[in-house]
């Protein structure tokens, strides 16, 4: 199973919003346990609409994310990756998190674009 994180280079956390992250760590989980991950570049990818079918090229099943809009969210789901957004903090705790089965997530963590107004929303308690 290859799980895909969107992710802060510099910090080494989820990174807050899919539509414009720049990197993408991906992770591959067997047995409950991480056994490989790597950092891939999102950046020419071409924003939004290029970002499921890139992670799906590269196999994946699942990502985690902090906001994410519903349009990206039905895209995925058009490749049957699934989402857990409302992530926050390491990514590489969130990802080990996910493979032994303890991630917390927010499923109604969203983002909402108004024109050059971009702010993303969660609820409930969310960490990594």
């Amino acid at each position: 199973m290859v799980v895909a994180s969107t992710f802060d280079k510099q910090t080494g956390s989820v990174f807050p919003h899919f539509g414009r992250t720049e990197t993408f760590r991906l992770y591959t989980i067997e047995n409950g346990m991480i056994t490989e991950k790597k950092d891939v570049s999102a950046a020419e990818t071409g924003g939004h609409s290029a970002l499921a079918p890139f992670l799906h090229e590269h196999g994946v099943s699942a990502l985690i994310a902090g906001g994410i809009g519903g349009g990206a969210r039905a895209a995925l789901g058009e490749y049957g990756i699934e989402v857990y957004p409302g992530v926050t903090g390491s990514a590489d705790e969130a990802a080990e998190a996910l493979a032994k089965g303890n991630l917390v997530y927010d499923p109604e963590a969203s983002c909402h674009h108004h024109e050059s107004e971009h702010t993303c929303s969660h609820h409930g308690s969310c960490h990594h």
